[in-house]
C-alpha cells in the first residue's frame, strides 16, 4: 500500500488528506503530518494505515478541544468533561491533557485567577459565590484560597455594584426584597445592612 498523494484540504486550513493507492484513507492536521514524517510515495501496511486511520480521529479531537479552550480558558475538570463526553478513552484523555498543560493551555491556577478576576469586572458576587462556583469546576482549595483571597474592599466593593444595579429595577426598590436577593448572592446580612443604610441615619 503506497501513499500517492498528500493534498492540503480547501475547506480546513491547516489539515491534510492522506489518499493511498490513489483512494482518500485519511487526514492529519499540519502538525501531525510533520509529527507522522508521511510523505508521497512511502510504503504503508495494512495495519499502519489503520493506526494512521485512528490517529487521524485522535487528531481530530485533540485540535476540537483546542477550538473549544479558544473561547475561554476551562479547568482541567471541565476538560476531561468535554473529552469524556466526545469518547475519547481514558488513555487520550489523558495524552491530550498532557500535551496542553505542557502548552500552557490547561493550568487551574491561571483559570481561577482569571475567573475571579472575569467575575468582579463584569458579573461582581461575593467572595461565598465565588468560592462556590470554583469549588463546582473541581479546582483544589488551596488554588481557590489563592485566586478568591480575603480582602474585604472588594467584597464590599462588589457589594455596593450590585445594590447600585438592582436599584434601577422597580422591584428592588424594596429593601426587603433588595436584602434577600444580596443574601442569596452569599453576601453576608451584617455587610448587607450597613451598605443598604441610610448616610443621613
Amino acid at each position: 500500500m503506497k501513499i500517492t498523494s498528500i493534498k492540503q484540504q480547501i475547506k480546513r486550513a491547516g489539515r491534510y488528506s492522506i489518499f493511498v493507492d490513489e483512494k482518500y484513507s485519511f487526514s492529519l492536521s499540519d502538525d501531525a503530518l510533520l509529527e507522522s514524517k508521511l510523505v508521497r510515495g512511502q510504503e504503508l501496511t495494512a495495519d499502519e494505515v489503520e493506526q494512521y486511520k485512528q490517529n487521524s480521529i485522535d487528531d481530530k479531537l485533540y485540535n476540537a478541544t483546542l477550538r473549544y479552550l479558544s473561547i475561554r480558558l476551562r479547568s482541567s475538570w471541565e476538560l476531561q468533561t468535554y473529552l469524556k463526553r466526545k469518547g475519547a478513552s481514558p488513555t487520550l484523555m489523558e495524552d491530550i491533557l498532557n500535551k496542553l498543560t505542557k502548552l500552557g493551555y490547561v493550568d487551574d491556577k491561571k483559570f481561577a485567577e482569571s475567573f475571579v478576576n472575569d467575575r468582579n469586572l463584569l458579573r461582581p458576587t461575593s467572595r461565598r459565590k465565588l468560592i462556590l462556583e470554583l469549588k463546582i469546576k473541581k479546582i483544589p482549595q488551596d488554588i481557590i484560597n489563592q485566586a478568591v483571597g480575603s480582602d474585604s474592599a472588594i467584597e464590599l466593593e462588589n457589594l455596593h455594584k450590585i445594590i447600585e444595579r438592582k436599584r434601577r429595577q422597580t422591584k428592588y426598590q424594596d429593601n426587603l426584597k433588595l436584602m434577600q436577593y444580596l443574601a442569596s448572592q452569599g453576601f453576608s446580612y451584617g455587610d448587607i445592612k450597613d451598605a443598604l443604610k441610610d448616610p443621613e441615619d
